[in-house]
């Protein structure tokens, strides 16, 4: 409180900017001087100081601050007669503002009255004066020092754990719990030891033990590092599903560090017993140096060691899993330097190659597609140089689109449809139909193109077929509106070929790719005695789903791969879907100390936490001559947030909370028993609960209590999200035909 009296009256009688030292830190320091006043404006989001905190790098999932200080001096005869100080600092969730706390500090010093004060000293200089003075004095700086923060009266982590454990059971992953129970436990983790933390792993349930996983490796102490590197046993194989957890839990690290990296490094140089987890690593490295690149370190040590890897990946190596492995890096680390890699491999002769270069130059800043990139990837869907698979000329057709297309582009696109195999001459119109409709950023462009009738007419815009492309709003707030979109294309003899859901969240500017599951399947036709379409009739029956989760695209999963692994799965199916990601994820983690200019401190930590649980299947019914493919999404988000002042002499602080538990299921049902196949998509949102909480609370040393509470509580009723019409009138017909 010294210091922050002594920079209250730090003063400066010119008008200008300068830089100060004061309790607030080294900051930039605006004056306005008129005429028996003098006004100091402080620029406190630069100030630096030496407390570090950390944040998630997103707008929509991070934390926005607002600060501001202002000190009006009013000066009588060259004396300072009154100061004024304010200071606000503000912070929101970005994807929900209502939760949110604020600090409001205010300082008042008024001269009450005057009298003569010391005898002036003379010395050499200030240090000896003041020796003269008082020998015992000692210079301090005006700087606040870090705290320490000491818990009184907490519990130790495994007692912690013993309490929290039943919360974490897989059973209780899709309530708002799960979510809540993980938060409060990484807090413990993030104060305990290496030791501490081994002994809660070693003595978790089977059941509880990946949620245990989730929760320390989230924590992204050096502690929790070293504990999960002695715990887990790379070169075991049987270990696979704690394994997975931990690589996932680092690939969504919301302030990752130089040293995880390092470890996944270090991890994939030694003996893995699993060839999919040695996949994993690789793949969420690509992931983790995305997210160090953002935070300024793409140049560290063991970042560029990485990129050097991943970037020479492809090419270093003949085995088709690889080659995916390292592409699949690539899509994940968004590396500028990938594009003409990305390039390359999406004119490839294997299908695989080119579906991953194709879809990860569609997440690059629009400005990155040069007219190199445009010229490839043009050549692929017109097929000028070999022919290519319809699921990679569609993936070719989405880049294009979503690329500021030229007019000459969206024309020769518009001229395609009509010439292409039956069920691709559909999806194209239905996309581009669903551009104009949903106002998509290449609308202007396709209607200018669509006034030329030869490429716009009755003949190419009448085809017939089952594949469509859809987007619409699933919800729309004031911070947030969320989108998404449901592509599906069929093969000619009207088995699924690819199924695409992404769901994307957006807010002032920034979007969050926050969920894409993509089914992919080939080589069926030999199951209905059809013909394969162009391209596409030496293809291997295979059937797999791929995931993308908060901008991180996770390993695929395959449901079956040749002709006799369908069989044997077919007969043996239980209908049980394949668990495609399942655990707890850390989407919010904003910690940082707000120095006032007072002097006392307010300490800011916001988390939020997500349980999620995503799986799909595939089951196909040859005595019912029926397909069906289902997506299922359930989740629980909870999101917390706490300022408190916390001094010797008084207590005092804010929590604000929201929570929800949602569940989105995508189904696809083909009966191919006649001709033209019957074809219903199904995507249902349930009834979710939604609650907000507040409570305020003071307290001070002679006992005095005081503690406020509010909460809201509402029900968002279930719905059918809306699709294309034609999609209605079928599943009209399969429900009647199944009846």
């Amino acid at each position: 409180m010294k210091r922050g009296l002594a920079s209250l009256l730090q003063l400066q009688l010119n008008t200008g900017k300068v830089i100060e030292n004061d309790v607030s830190g080294r900051c930039i320091v605006d004056y306005k001087a008129e005429k028996g006043q003098v006004t100091r404006a402080k620029n406190l989001e630069l100030c630096k100081t030496a407390e570090t905190g950390f944040t998630t790098h997103n707008q929509i999932l991070g934390v926005n601050r607002k600060s501001r200080s202002v000190t009006v001096f009013t000066l009588e005869d060259g004396f300072i007669r009154s100061v004024v100080a304010e200071e606000f600092h503000s912070l929101a969730v970005g994807v929900r503002s209502s939760v949110a706390a604020k600090v409001v500090s205010r300082q008042t010093l008024t001269k009450t009255g005057s009298g003569a004060g010391p005898l002036e000293a003379a010395g050499k200089d200030v240090s000896e004066v003041v020796k003269s003075i008082d020998g015992k004095l000692a210079a301090v700086g005006i700087v606040a020092q870090t705290a320490k923060n000491q818990c009184k009266g907490c519990p130790s982590l495994f007692d912690h754990w013993q309490t929290e454990k039943k919360q974490l059971e897989p059973a209780s992953l899709s309530k708002a719990t799960a979510p809540r129970s993980f938060l409060a436990l990484i807090q413990s983790i993030r104060k305990a030891s290496k030791d501490e933390i081994l002994k809660v792993l070693k003595s978790a349930s089977k059941t509880s033990l990946p949620q245990a996983v989730d929760a320390v490796t989230s924590s992204q102490t050096t502690a929790s590092l070293d504990a999960m590197l002695e715990f887990l046993n790379f070169t075991d194989a049987t270990g696979f599903v704690l394994q997975e957890r931990f690589l996932y839990a680092c690939g969504f690290a919301s302030h990752p560090n130089e040293q995880m990296l390092q470890a996944l490094l270090g991890i994939s140089k030694g003996k893995i017993g699993s060839n999919d987890i040695r996949e994993t690593v690789v793949i969420i490295m690509g992931a983790l140096v995305h997210k160090l690149c953002q935070k300024g370190g793409c140049n560290l040590p063991t970042v560029v060691k990485v990129k050097k890897m991943i970037l020479e990946g492809p090419d270093s190596t003949q085995v088709e899993s690889e080659v995916q492995m390292y592409l699949l890096a690539l899509k994940n680390s968004l590396l500028p330097e990938a594009i003409p890699i990305l390039t390359k491999y999406a004119e490839s002769e294997v299908g695989a190659y080119s579906t991953i270069a194709l879809t990860s130059l569609q997440r690059y800043d629009v400005k990155l597609m040069t007219d190199e990139v445009k010229q490839t990837v043009n050549r692929v869907y017109h097929q000028n140089r070999r022919i290519y698979e319809k699921s990679v000329r569609v993936a070719a057709a989405d880049v294009i689109l979503s690329s500021n297309p030229s007019y000459t582009e969206v024309k020769n696109l518009l001229l395609s449809i009509g010439n292409l195999p039956h069920e691709m001459n559909k999806y194209m119109m239905s996309k581009i139909q669903d551009i104009l409709r949903f106002e998509m950023p290449a609308s202007k462009v396709i209607r200018q193109a669509m006034k030329d009738m030869v490429s716009h007419n009755y003949d190419r815009f009448a085809k017939v077929g089952s594949s469509s492309a859809y987007s619409g709003f699933m919800a729309q707030s004031a911070d947030v509106t969320s989108t998404y979109s449901l592509d599906i294309l069929y093969s000619g003899s009207g088995i699924l070929r690819r199924s695409n859901m992404n769901i994307y969240g957006a807010s002032k500017g920034a979007v969050l790719h926050g969920l894409q599951v993509a089914i992919e399947a080939q080589g069926m036709e030999s199951l209905i005695a059809a013909t394969a379409d162009e391209g596409e009739e030496e293809l291997e029956s295979f059937a797999g789903m791929s995931a993308l989760l908060f901008n991180v695209q996770l390993r695929p999963v395959t449901f079956f791969r040749g002709y006799s692994d369908l069989m044997s799965k077919m007969f043996s199916m239980s209908g049980e879907p394949i668990n495609v990601v399942k655990g707890l994820i850390l989407l919010t983690d904003h910690s940082e100390v707000i120095q006032l200019q007072s002097g006392l401190r307010a300490n800011a930590e916001f988390q939020g936490g997500l349980a999620i649980d995503i799986s799909g299947g595939m089951e196909v019914s040859l005595w019912y001559r029926e397909s069906k493919t289902s997506v299922n999404n359930r989740g629980a988000l909870v999101v917390t947030g706490n300022v408190t002042v916390d001094m010797d002499f008084m207590r005092a602080g804010v929590e604000v909370s929201f929570e929800t538990e949602v569940g989105l299921d995508f189904v696809t049902t083909v009966q191919f028993s006649d001709y033209p196949f019957l074809v219903c998509m199904q995507m249902d949102k349930t009834t979710f609960p939604y609650s907000e909480h507040l409570s305020k609370y003071e307290s001070l040393s002679s006992g005095k209590n005081v503690v406020q509470r509010k909460s809201k509580k509402t029900q968002v009723s279930g719905s059918e999200f809306p699709l294309h019409q034609e999609n209605s009138n079928m599943c009209k017909k399969v429900f009647d035909s199944s009846w």
